[in-house]
């Protein structure tokens, strides 16, 4: 039976076309129904004609759910939670809430997302602060969690265990990691290395059943595969994240500049075309769709406000992966048993 998601069509840098064209394609591919929140007004044509161009004479499910306002990214999050009360972010989150819709996609403002997911889904039992975890590709193939990649900008250590707990659970029934390797994210290895944070951390982890914490882990563990789950606090990761961003930029515009620089590089790019698209294709963050929001009481995923149709489409199937598995209730259960 196709699992409904809604998805905020409001929402990236230049909505609403690559949300609906997502939209499109996600129906496509897997077993789901969107439903786009939005003004309907301004959603029906544009829908209307992307279908005839993207929908390739199939019947899609994909539908409209009314919303007459959205949060922009020039938004204040705080300010505009509490006043755009018919937002697509909050008629989205509702609908999850009401039991419509197993998950809730966004490419828009993070801080309003991660605000209103809060307020309209309410937190796990034994959860104090949900944290943002986000996919990193890996050397092994296999990709790794990075958690917290910006929900909390200060943390104390019972969040951290909070974090683990919740990480494992998903990588556990979401990425089919039998047994997850949970590392503490620190500047090294020795159990004395780190700040008060990492320090006041460890042994909470080492005491705690049910996960296979190996201790602490650098930077560079977050693509050699050492870990499966990498726990840190949320100013840390999300510097951690940005940085990888940046650095995954960089890679590819060297790349593609080294590639055009002389004749005998052309032709070896053409030979070389294959390996150079797989490359770009494991440091693409469209292919994992977004942020995971863990700790709330439902599905939320927040994408990049550059998301294009792709990442849009992989941000809808991680959100029905996510409520397949039913990680919340894996989740309170571990927490419980602490």
């Amino acid at each position: 039976m196709p699992i409904d998601i809604v998805l905020d069509a409001m929402g990236s840098d230049k909505a609403p076309e690559p949300e609906i064209r997502g939209a499109i394609l996600a129906c496509r591919h897997f077993d789901v129904r969107v439903h786009l929140a939005g003004p309907e007004d301004l959603l029906r044509p544009k829908l209307r004609e992307a279908l005839k161009v993207y929908a390739k004479r199939e019947r899609v499910p994909v539908f409209i759910a009314q919303a007459s306002e959205w949060i922009s990214m020039d938004d204040k999050a705080a300010q505009a939670v509490r006043s755009k009360r018919d937002s697509s972010m909050r008629v989205g989150l509702k609908m999850v809430r009401e039991g419509r819709a197993a998950g809730f996609v966004t490419a828009g403002n993070t801080g309003a997302a991660m605000a209103t997911a809060k307020m309209v889904l309410g937190s796990l039992s034994g959860v104090d602060r949900p944290a943002l975890a986000t996919i990193m590709p890996t050397t092994t193939g296999r990709p790794s969690l990075l958690l917290d990649a910006g929900a909390n900008v200060d943390s104390d250590p019972e969040n951290l265990v909070q974090f683990a707990v919740m990480g494992h659970m998903y990588a556990k029934n979401v990425l089919h990691v039998a047994s997850p390797r949970i590392g503490l994210l620190s500047i090294g290895e020795e159990d004395g290395k780190g700040n008060t944070l990492t320090r006041d951390t460890l042994p909470l982890l080492r005491e705690l059943k049910g996960i296979n914490f190996i201790g602490n882990v650098e930077g560079r563990d977050l693509f050699n595969g050492h870990a499966d789950v990498v726990v840190c606090d949320g100013f840390v990761g999300n510097v951690a994240l940005k940085t990888c961003e940046g650095t995954a930029k960089l890679l590819s515009v060297s790349l593609r500049d080294s590639l055009k620089s002389t004749v005998t590089s052309q032709v070896g790019a053409l030979l070389s075309r294959k390996a150079i698209a797989d490359f770009k294709k494991r440091l693409d963050y469209s292919e994992y769709g977004g942020a995971i929001l863990l700790g709330v009481r439902g599905v939320c995923i927040v994408g990049h406000g550059s998301s294009n149709e792709r990442a849009i489409m992989n941000g809808i199937r991680v959100a029905a992966e996510f409520a397949q598995a039913e990680v919340n209730t894996g989740i309170e259960a571990a927490l419980a048993a602490r």
